[in-house]
Formats: structure tokens, sequence, C-alpha cells
């Protein structure tokens, strides 16, 4: 037997899977009540399946519902591409790309690409999502993000990745620490030192660990800090020492604020870019992926 969806129906959808309740989604569509109810009713029906759980007033995506809600969105996407083109048959790109950043490329590299992007296609809507290494991977897993901008290796199996550019990281002291006149550290002082780090599950934190663990009894950490901004008054504070990306602390080593510490610890590192192959590559999401392929971000101007 054809069932037959429309489209009001998966708009419904989508909007009760992520805003919760009838009442939300209703109010994004600018419907009524009855109608979204009406609405999502008639899907389930149509498809003789259930796809939300309903404790209360709020519903809850089932399995079935989590497997179906990402065809979902990617159906509407591609549908909103086709009435684009329809109504505009011109060579402008355009479309929505919702794009996921940990927060080292997210806070210092991405944003003047994106600006550079937009200028070039000033149609396309480039929606950007700051997150650490290990919530983009899950946001890219959930397709809740077109692209994901990661610092290391993707090593989750369900999803593709390649090499972007190179970045150094930097152990960095205060001023006026005891290693700072010295301008180094040995694996006497990994053990002894007390460090200021990024929270698991961060790019910064595992290369890190993956470079000094081998050669220290522990990590002393003593404080975790999920921005990098507060991690380099701390590290200025003298609380102990910071591991960064150069990018983020190149204005302080400069103004004198920070003081770098050379040392024989790998602590280069790749960024990724990330995707779900099971997700639809749109025009602008090929488009944006050459166009960060081709940028040479050991500029000063990509920064």
């Amino acid at each position: 037997m054809r069932s037959h969806i429309t489209l009001r129906q998966l708009e419904v959808f989508v909007a009760v899977a992520r805003l919760g309740t009838v009442i939300a989604a209703a109010d994004r569509l600018s419907l009524s009540q009855s109608a979204t109810s009406q609405a999502l009713s008639d899907l389930e029906r149509q498809l003789g399946v259930v796809l939300f759980e309903r404790p209360g007033r709020r519903l809850t995506l089932n399995d079935l519902g989590h497997q179906l809600l990402p065809r979902a969105e990617q159906m509407l996407d591609q549908l909103q591409e086709f009435v684009v083109a329809a109504r505009e048959p011109d060579d402008a790109l355009q479309g929505k790309l919702v794009i996921a950043a940990s927060a080292t490329i997210g806070t210092y590299l991405l944003p003047p690409l994106a600006g550079k992007f937009g200028g070039l296609h000033p149609a396309v809507d480039l929606r950007l999502r700051l997150r650490n290494t290990g919530e983009v991977i899950a946001d890219i897993q959930r397709f809740e993000a077109d692209l994901g901008l990661i610092e290391g290796r993707c090593h989750e199996p369900g999803l593709a990745s390649e090499a972007w550019c190179e970045d150094r990281m930097q152990i960095v002291c205060a001023p006026d620490h005891p290693l700072a006149e010295g301008g180094a550290i040995d694996d006497e002082g990994l053990n002894r030192e007390s460090w200021i780090l990024r929270e698991p599950g961060s790019g910064s934190r595992e290369v890190l660990e993956a470079a000094v663990l081998p050669r220290v009894t522990r990590l002393r950490v003593r404080m975790e800090l999920g921005q990098h901004e507060a991690i380099k008054q701390a590290v200025a504070a003298g609380l102990g020492l910071g591991c960064l990306s150069h990018l983020s602390v190149r204005g302080e080593l400069q103004r004198g604020e920070l003081k770098a510490l050379s040392h024989d610890l790998p602590l280069t590192r790749h960024f990724s870019l990330v995707w779900h192959p099971g997700r639809y590559r749109s025009p602008v999401w090929q488009a944006f992926k050459v166009f960060l392929l081709e940028q040479d971000t050991t500029k000063p101007d990509a920064r």
C-alpha cells in the first residue's frame, strides 16, 4: 500500500523531534496545535509505526525515530534547494551549511575563513557551532552538522575524514615562572609541574596526553577549563603550565604576557575535516570543502 507523505508532515516530525513538544513545534511552524498534532498522527498512521515515546506532554524520539530523523532533514534540505534553484535559476551558490568546529579552529581560524567564503558567496547561509572535538564528532554522527572541523584525527569508523592543515602546540608558562628563565622543560619538569588544561575530549588535551604520558608517572592536572582565554589567564597568574595551539597564544607571547617553553615532545598535529558519508553533500558543502583545502592557513590573513 502506497503512503502519501506530505511536506507538512515531515516538517512537523522534524520540529517536534528537535523541540520536544507539539506546542513548541506549532509555534515554530505557525500552525495550530491541533493541526500539528494531526499531521504527526497522520504520519505515524501512514507509515504504520510509532516514532515517539510520549511520557506526559513531552515527546521523545524512539530508536526508529532517531534513525529516520536525519533522512527527513535531508529530504527537507534537498527540497529547499530545489525550490531555490527553481525560483532563481542562476549560477549563484545558495543554501545553508551547518559547520561544527572544535574550540581552537572555531575561535581562531574559522571565523575569518567563513567571512571570506561568505564574501565570495553572499547567498550562502553558514551556521557555525563551537564544540570540543568529541562533541563535533557526536554532532556529525547525529546528522546535526554537515561538516566538522576537529583537532587531530577522527577515529570513528562510521565517519569519513580528511587531513586539512597542520597546527603546532606550545607549552607556555607565566613570565615569572621558575622555568621561564631557562626557557625549556625536560622530563623532570613534566613530572613535577602542575597543568591547566582543557577538559577531557578536547583535541589539545588528547595531543598533550599522547605525547607526555609515556614519559611521566602521571600528569598533575590542577585545573580543567573549557575556554582558551580562561586557561591563558590561569597560566599568566602562575597557577601552572598550559599547552595550547600557537594560534591561540601568538598575541600573549608577542606582548610578553606568556613565555613559551622549548621541549622535545611531538606536539604537532593536524586539523581534520569530518563528515558522515550517509548525509547529503550539497553543492554548498562541496564548494566550502574545496575552499578550505585551498586556503594557506599559515598566513596571518587566514587567521
